[in-house]
């Protein structure tokens, strides 16, 4: 007999993608990458700009800026003279300070209680507190500090008579504005001013003949 080969069944073809089909699905999938680097980054640049914009603002327009202090002048009041041009010891004087506090930022500045202290060569001779306030942002408040002085020891300190024959009377002032500028509730500065006055006025005119203020800020 014949052996006959039995019939196998062949198997199925692969098919094998062509060509054009491999370069389409990596062109599929480059496009979905480049969509995805963009959804992400769109929000980091914007974040990014964002960060640039907030930085130069707190570089120009938040900055914080001196608050500044000016003696706009000093008012005597209360001055008794006897015959002989002299103080008297028991006698009431009182200094009326003009001052002005501007305020050069984007908010508004608040001060706490003031201090004003008056000396007389080195001898303290008055004292004045002002109450609590708040200067808006960018304009300028003004008010007045009264300094009730202390004749006896202005009288009993050493170089009175020397001023007294001259007519002229120098005194020293120093006065303290503490306070905190808050820019959007995000930006607290404190600030203290400190500010040093010398003035010369003439006894019996009560005029202001020369005055000399130095300001000094600490943030």
């Amino acid at each position: 007999m014949v052996d006959r080969e039995q019939a196998r069944p062949l198997a199925p073809a692969i098919e094998r993608p062509s060509s054009e089909e491999d370069e389409t699905s990596l062109h599929s999938k480059k496009q979905a990458h480049k969509k995805l680097i963009k959804r992400c980054a769109c929000p980091l640049i914007f974040l990014l700009l964002l960060a640039i914009v907030i930085i130069v603002l707190i570089f120009t327009v938040f900055r914080v800026k001196d608050p500044v202090i000016t003696m706009n002048g000093v008012t005597i009041t209360k001055l008794e003279l006897s015959n002989t041009m002299a103080l008297r010891t028991r006698s009431n004087m009182s200094l009326v300070a003009d001052v002005s506090v501007k305020n050069p930022n984007v908010a508004s500045f608040r001060y706490s209680n003031t201090t004003t202290s008056l000396f007389y060569h080195g001898v303290m001779v008055g004292e004045a507190r002002g109450p609590p306030g708040r200067a808006k942002a960018r304009r300028t408040m003004r008010m007045n500090v009264t300094i009730d002085v202390i004749t006896d020891r202005v009288v009993s300190t050493p170089g009175f008579t020397t001023d007294l024959g001259s007519g002229l009377m120098t005194m020293s002032s120093f006065s303290r504005v503490p306070g905190q500028v808050k820019i959007l509730n995000l930006i607290k500065r404190h600030v203290v001013v400190k500010m040093n006055c010398s003035t010369t006025f003439n006894i019996s005119s009560q005029a202001i003949m020369q005055q000399r203020c130095i300001r000094k800020v600490k943030l």
